[in-house]
């Protein structure tokens, strides 16, 4: 049996979408985010709609950060913004076996790694007073254009208060990584501002 008879069909129906706001481009990235290579269409439909399916609660999709950001929308709705995403060429689908799962453009991810290197830059700004960096442990093996694009940030931020946390995320890091954190804590102790 041919295994391509087998996949399951899409088609893809922007309905009368003409055109999205670059916020919502940003939203259905995000939520592709935690899907991709894994999920599909349906999926990411259900994320952005809030839904309590058993499968959205299972994987804690719950929890991205725009979860419910369509909840006003009917899935048909959503699905019609998603399939603009992927004909504008944000989102590509790629087939695992028979199943059509997303996965990002390299326009796609251009646009998601910053938005996602700026969640995470103003997750540790938050962390600064409290001095539990854990999360670190979270940084690791994370995308590395993603991870350099995060220093970026916290180098331009300037504030000397990073140096600590900084610290302890390049004591777990893969030595590349580990080269820039120290660049980064260099740089921020010789402009030494702390705001």
């Amino acid at each position: 049996m041919d295994r391509r008879r087998s996949r399951i069909r899409y088609e893809l129906d922007h309905g009368n979408i003409r055109q999205l706001s670059e916020e919502e481009i940003k939203a259905i990235l995000r939520a592709a985010d935690e899907l991709i290579g894994t999920g599909g269409r349906s999926l990411l439909a259900k994320i952005l709609k809030g839904s309590k399916d058993k499968k959205i609660l299972e994987h804690e999709l719950d929890q991205c950060p725009v979860y419910g950001y369509y909840q006003e929308l009917t899935l048909p709705e959503i699905t019609n913004r998603i399939d603009w995403t992927i004909k504008k060429g944000y989102l590509e689908i790629q087939y695992n076996g028979k199943l059509p799962l997303l996965i990002f453009s390299e326009f796609g991810w251009e646009i998601e790694r910053e938005t996602y290197a700026e969640e995470l830059f103003q997750q540790l700004t938050t962390l600064l007073d409290c001095n539990d960096y854990s999360i670190v442990q979270e940084l690791k093996d994370r995308n590395r254009g993603m991870i350099f694009l995060l220093l970026d940030k916290i180098e331009e931020n300037g504030n000397a208060r990073f140096i600590p946390l900084l610290k302890s995320w390049k004591e777990i890091e893969y030595k590349k990584v580990q080269a820039a954190i120290q660049e980064v804590i260099e740089q921020l102790a010789q402009k030494g501002s702390i705001f």
